[in-house]
């Protein structure tokens, strides 16, 4: 696979996790306890965790809240949560290390690869959208969890108590839909998109997505944390809590008494498809985004960016990275994750070297859009991290 050994400078990064002393002052990791626990004061949520990766790749972490709120469990910086979409983030860099190795391009039409599936010639675009496409949101799929079919279905296989769909399930949704738009005229988020580069994936490698990404990032990487979310039993999971009325029918503690899962969460596979720590995210992206994540060159092709919409010209989506151009913290790259009852957000500040994940068990005021607390909090604590680099003289 691509990406087969670090670096030494890479695997130094992957070691160092212990927390640096301020020469006045709390250190950085009480600064980043204080600060989620004022936005949990302020915001109401069960529990969170957070990181921030330094330019040298130490990464210190905090924690505040409950894991599971009717037990009392204390969360803590080593319990995972459904890392949702921040996921895609993987599955690009796969695609891109398997072009390193010249298995894929992305000019290459999907149905060079995947024509031959029965189900294939149905796909809006089916003949015309590229890798590159898929990559970027740019292919012109329908995005499946947002349509009222999808929800109907899965929220029915919930309550039975049903395994979630398979891949080729969910693509079932979108077939003999128009294409929303000709392949690379538009933008357009699309996990369906996603869910097709698993296969191309699979069908290039022979290999099961999860093998892939174990071999390939999460072993050399020693991100030993994030696993598949594949299946209902995810060791130490926290509880994830969502509100009522969802559109997936779910209860609002999203957990049973024996710590599985009300719902299969398979079904995300690779829209998404990781249970991580949000001390695992901040090394991924303090490794992803300074160009250490695998041997070969990539970042030219991970940062090479379309715009998502003419009324956003600073907003991009690379290979499965957002872009924010021009902030007042500089260029940021990262992606957001939602999935039901759990929200995370992994943001890298390439200016000032620093990279800065958290989690949230549940989805209150975000699914809903009622609380400003996923970009008030990347805001606060992008604040802390680079203040802090610059206050210690850090170099990127």
């Amino acid at each position: 696979m691509g990406g087969r050994v670090l670096t030494a400078f890479a695997m130094a990064c992957v070691a160092a996790t212990t927390p640096l002393m301020a020469q006045d002052g709390p250190d950085l990791s009480a600064q980043l306890e204080t600060a989620l626990g004022g936005f949990q004061e302020r915001y109401g949520f069960p529990g969170a965790t957070a990181a921030i990766a330094l330019p040298d790749g130490t990464v210190v972490v905090a924690a505040v809240g409950l894991a599971d709120v009717e037990a009392g469990r204390a969360m803590t910086s080593e319990i995972p949560m459904l890392a949702a979409s921040i996921g895609k983030t993987f599955v690009a860099a796969i695609v891109l290390a398997l072009e390193n190795e010249g298995l894929v391009a992305q000019s290459d039409f999907l149905a060079d690869h995947l024509g031959d599936r029965p189900w294939f010639a149905n796909l809006p675009n089916a003949q015309t959208m590229t890798v590159g496409h898929l990559l970027h949101h740019q292919a012109g799929l329908p995005d499946h969890p947002h349509l009222p079919e999808f929800q109907a279905a899965a929220a029915a296989r919930i309550a039975e108590g049903a395994d979630g769909f398979t891949p080729e399930e969910v693509l079932g949704f979108i077939v003999d839909h128009e294409p929303l738009f000709a392949p690379g005229t538009a933008w357009a988020y699309s996990d369906t998109g996603y869910i097709l580069l698993g296969l191309l994936i699979e069908e290039v490698t022979g290999r099961a997505y999860y093998d892939v990404v174990q071999e390939t990032f999460l072993a050399p990487l020693d991100l030993a944390d994030t696993i598949p979310s594949d299946r209902r039993e995810i060791p130490g999971l926290a509880v994830g809590y969502t509100i009522p009325g969802n559109p997936f029918g779910l209860p609002e503690r999203t957990v049973d008494a024996d710590g599985r899962l009300v719902w299969d969460p398979s079904v995300e596979w690779t829209g998404g498809g990781l249970a991580s720590t949000a001390r695992d995210l901040a090394l991924w992206g303090h490794l992803l985004f300074s160009g250490a994540a695998m041997d070969a060159p990539y970042l030219d092709r991970l940062l090479d960016g379309v715009p998502v919409s003419p009324d956003a010209p600073g907003i991009l989506y690379g290979a499965g990275v957002a872009i924010y151009a021009d902030t007042p913290r500089g260029p940021v790259y990262g992606h957001g994750g939602w999935i039901p009852a759990y929200v995370s957000s992994l943001r890298h500040y390439a200016d000032h070297g620093v990279t800065v994940a958290f989690q949230i068990n549940t989805d209150a005021g975000i699914i809903d859009d009622s609380t400003d607390l996923v970009p008030a909090l990347e805001a606060a604590l992008a604040d802390l991290a680079v203040a802090w680099v610059s206050r210690e003289g850090i170099d990127p």
